[in-house]
């Protein structure tokens, strides 16, 4: 999916909270990718297409020093990732080797690849520290993945922390985590997300004022009249 300029500033508007909310009226509980937390960069909430990477379990006879160069591997991978989106990678939660290091991620961040998400580990951690790049990883480790992982392609359906990611669903992830958004609900999660946010904003300004909680979260039908004449 191409993510407008205008969409995509809103949804750095929106919580993932927000989101699974919205998503969760939708039908749609499992949307928040288990594990992963943001554990490198600015802690600025990042919004992009999905651009996704699959590890496999590590097998002898695949995982050697030849896997670097192969034309099936992250450093292709990395080649082929437009500007814009985020990296996601399905690690298989393997927390003892890095799916990704400094150097790759250096190179994403030229690329402008937004992010990196993976439900693995990274490593290179002070390396990555100093590129800013942001990240969320489930763990750091020293061993890279071709010590028990095996990378078998890119732009394909893949299960990252739980949840099923297709190429170009849109990642949000923020200090609460990452969810995915169907490309089809982008339009409806914008719309309901920056409403939604209006009115906590109102709830908290109210509750920092003394207000209890019955009739104000949620909103009781006196309360949400104040909340639209105040708004309006």
């Amino acid at each position: 999916m191409i993510l407008d300029t205008q969409s995509r500033e809103q949804l750095k508007q929106i919580s993932t909270g927000t989101i699974t909310t919205i998503l969760f009226k939708h039908g749609l509980r499992n949307v928040w990718i288990r594990g992963p937390q943001h554990l490198f960069g600015k802690g600025l909430r990042a919004v992009g297409p999905a651009f996704t990477m699959r590890f496999i379990a590590y097998r002898e006879d695949l995982c050697t020093p030849n896997a670097w160069s192969s034309p099936r591997s992250t450093r292709a991978c990395v080649e082929a990732m437009p500007d814009g989106c985020i990296a996601v990678v399905e690690s298989g939660g393997r927390l003892d080797a890095g799916a990704a290091g400094d150097i790759l991620c250096a190179r994403m961040q030229t690329r402008g690849v937004q992010a990196l998400l993976t439900d693995g580990a990274v490593r290179d951690a002070i390396g990555i520290r100093s590129l800013d790049f942001d990240i969320w990883a489930s763990g750091i480790a020293s061993p890279p993945a071709v010590s028990f992982m095996h990378f078998v392609g890119w732009q394909e359906p893949i299960t990252c922390g739980g949840v099923a990611i297709l190429p170009d669903d849109i990642i949000v992830a923020d200090d609460d985590g990452a969810v995915v958004i169907p490309a089809a609900l982008v339009g409806e999660v914008v719309k309901a997300g920056m409403e939604q946010e209006r009115q906590e904003a109102w709830i908290l300004a109210e509750v920092q004022k003394g207000g209890a909680l019955a009739g104000l979260y949620p909103m009781s039908e006196e309360t949400r009249k104040r909340y639209d004449q105040q708004k309006s």
